[in-house]
């Protein structure tokens, strides 16, 4: 029970009341028509699902409650070079933990770049210490996507924070997402709580995690093996050959 009275995120509730309609983008996609509330593990947690089901939404929603920009960054970043997000997160109820956060971080793929271009521009206006060295102290454009990917988890975060990533496993290789798992291990270790919505049946096999898989009937909790996820990736490597007839002689 002690480790739940840590937490920094322990649930979020829809403010279905408020709705104005359940036929308009985003609150008709399957996993909205059905949320009420979702309670976080204190420790790691996973959206998961088909393209389109709603997690990344979710997501981007529960970030800009919480108090990050749109676009990613930390709780200081506030830019923004596309106004694309949805108001999903004006109709979200955040119920917090008794402690705060020291540190956090938005991470998503598809606006990294953004990111990356924000800390250059806030380094050449020179004012206060180099963002960059938070990072690693080299430039997020001169690395490939992977590199800059992984120096942020391992030189901006830092412990004792809430660290929402969007797809992180976009950039990364299997290798690359096995490191990820002893990295986000080391940061649980010290007081950090992540929630993340992935793809990656490699990343959402951190232990003890709660597992939820958006689809069509809405929002169900799943232990790994149970997600769609690790059985077509596991059917896949099992019989490859019989997977591949299948797939490419209709």
């Amino acid at each position: 029970m002690e480790l739940f009275n840590e937490q920094f995120v322990r649930s979020i509730k829809l403010k279905r009341e408020e709705i104005p309609s359940f036929k308009k983008y985003p609150f008709n996609l399957p996993s909205l028509k059905t949320l009420d509330e979702l309670s976080f593990h204190p420790n790691v947690t996973f959206l998961i699902g088909e393209n389109g089901m709603g997690k990344s939404t979710l997501l981007e929603a529960i970030a800009t409650a919480l108090g990050f920009n749109p676009e990613g960054g930390s709780f200081n970043f506030n830019f923004s070079t596309y106004d694309s997000h949805s108001p999903l997160g004006d109709y979200l109820k955040v119920i917090k933990g008794i402690e705060k956060p020291r540190d956090g971080f938005f991470l998503r793929a598809e606006s990294f770049y953004n990111v990356a271009s924000n800390i250059e521009e806030l380094d050449r206006e020179g004012f206060g210490p180099r963002v960059i060295d938070s990072f690693g102290g080299v430039s997020l454009h001169e690395q490939s996507h992977g590199e800059a990917f992984f120096a942020t988890f391992l030189h901006r975060f830092g412990g004792n924070g809430i660290y929402i990533l969007d797809e992180p496993e976009a950039a990364l290789s299997p290798l690359r997402q096995m490191s990820m798992l002893t990295r986000i291990h080391d940061l649980v270790n010290e007081n950090s709580q992540f929630i993340i919505a992935t793809h990656s049946p490699i990343i959402m096999a951190y232990p003890e995690a709660r597992i939820f898989e958006f689809s069509e009937e809405g929002i169900n909790e799943r232990r790994l093996e149970e997600t769609n996820h690790y059985q077509i990736m596991k059917q896949f490597f099992v019989d490859k050959n019989r997977m591949l007839h299948h797939l490419l002689n209709g």
